[in-house]
């Protein structure tokens, strides 16, 4: 297997010091770095603590206008190979700060991209929050969440149960990161997704004449998929 130099970026949204967020987040990325690293690969691995973004987000939520720090948060992500986002869990919900953080993001930015989703709460009663919520952003976005999301409430950090559903949510990262899949995907892939106007950095820009839509609109019609003219003289 050929040697190659991935980049892991993990998002936390905990706002404590110490932070159970910012710790399962990190759990989660030191046992994806040591696999693929393990696997024969380097691994480069950058943290985004959602908490120093918190003074630029009204600017980016009102306006669009992204910050420093904002700004490279989001090359970061662009540049990632595998992303592992926690968030804490407040009413039954993802913290605003990490639903705010993700919302601002360009819809193509995470394309592809595998994702561990991952929260923590002090109670069980919010263990749904990563499949019912997370997991429906992230499809949003069309990122690639593993299979396995991970949890944490008070009772759980002394189950070893959370220890290998760590290391199988991590394992599943970082078969997904070696595949390549998300480059692939933007390689082979890319004109057959619908994006915004101005999200995808002039790549979206691409105009696909073969289209049915473009058939029309340059005078054709639809017959057996052909661009024929249309004649206005037919009875």
């Amino acid at each position: 297997m050929t040697t190659q130099n991935y980049r892991l970026v993990t998002v936390s949204a905990g706002v404590s010091d110490p932070s159970s967020t910012r710790l399962l987040a990190d759990r989660a990325t030191q046992r994806a770095v040591a696999i693929l690293e393990d696997r024969g690969h380097t691994v480069t691995a950058t943290t985004i603590d959602l908490r120093e973004l918190l003074p630029e987000l009204p600017q980016a939520l009102s306006s669009q206008l992204m910050g420093p720090k904002f700004t490279r948060a989001i090359e970061a992500l662009q540049a990632a190979d595998g992303i592992i986002a926690a968030a804490p869990v407040y009413k039954a919900g993802a913290s605003g700060l990490f639903s705010s953080f993700f919302q601002v993001l360009d819809n193509d930015l995470l394309i592809g991209k595998p994702v561990i989703l991952a929260a923590t709460a002090g109670t069980a009663r919010h263990a749904l929050v990563v499949d019912e919520e997370m997991r429906a952003l992230f499809a949003y976005l069309r990122a690639l969440p593993v299979p396995t999301g991970l949890f944490a409430s008070t009772e759980d950090w002394t189950d070893k149960a959370l220890g290998t559903r760590i290391d199988r949510a991590a394992t599943e990262l970082a078969i997904l990161v070696e595949s390549g899949f998300a480059r692939k995907v933007r390689d082979d892939s890319w004109s057959r997704y619908q994006h915004t106007f101005g999200s995808a950095g002039g790549t979206e820009l691409g105009i696909d004449l073969d289209s049915d839509m473009m058939r029309l609109a340059t005078g054709g019609s639809l017959r057996d998929g052909r661009r024929e003219p249309f004649d206005l003289t037919e009875g």
